[in-house]
Order: C-alpha cells, then structure tokens, then sequence
C-alpha cells in the first residue's frame, strides 16, 4: 500500500522572519554611586576582570552609560534587578 504525497502550501506573505536578537543591558551614569563601587558591582555580578569593569565604569562615567551585559530576555531582566538591588540605575533594550 503506498501513501500518496502530501502537498504543503508556501506562505504567500512578504513576511521576513527574523530570529530574536538579543537584549542588552545599559547601566547609566548616576551621582550617586562612587566609581569604586560600580567597577566593584561589575567585577561582583559578571564576573568580569577588574581592567574591564573598571573600562565599563569608565565608559558609564564619561559617556553616560554602557552596555554591561546582552542575551536572551529573561538574562536581561535578572541583570536588570540585581543591578538594581546593588543600586545602580539600569535598563535593558532589544539590541539592533
């Protein structure tokens, strides 16, 4: 017994799929937070060597802001709160 083919149908649409790209995190410049601190937060949270966190510190501090971290969505979000929760000002967006 064979099975006939089975016929699928292309969208017609002009629809272009794109996979999601990945979220970034931007901590900005505050007056707040010693500069210290802040390169001590980027060593604590990612991990980072003290010569970048002190060069994204930098960057926060003489640019306004920096990008400290990027991935999937929710990575974004729990980067989000723990920067909060050491008291510096971030946000997150979809990067381009």
């Amino acid at each position: 017994m064979a099975t006939a083919p089975v016929e699928v149908d292309r969208p017609a649409g002009d629809e272009i799929v794109r996979p999601d790209v990945p979220w970034v995190v931007i901590v900005w410049n505050d007056p707040i937070n010693l500069m210290s601190y802040v390169t001590y937060v980027f060593q604590k949270l990612f991990g980072y060597p003290y010569q970048k966190a002190h060069e994204l510190m930098m960057d926060v501090h003489t640019k306004g802001k920096a990008a400290v971290s990027h991935g999937p969505k929710e990575k974004a979000e729990s980067d989000v709160a723990r920067l909060h929760s050491h008291g510096l000002w971030a946000t997150m967006r979809k990067d381009r």
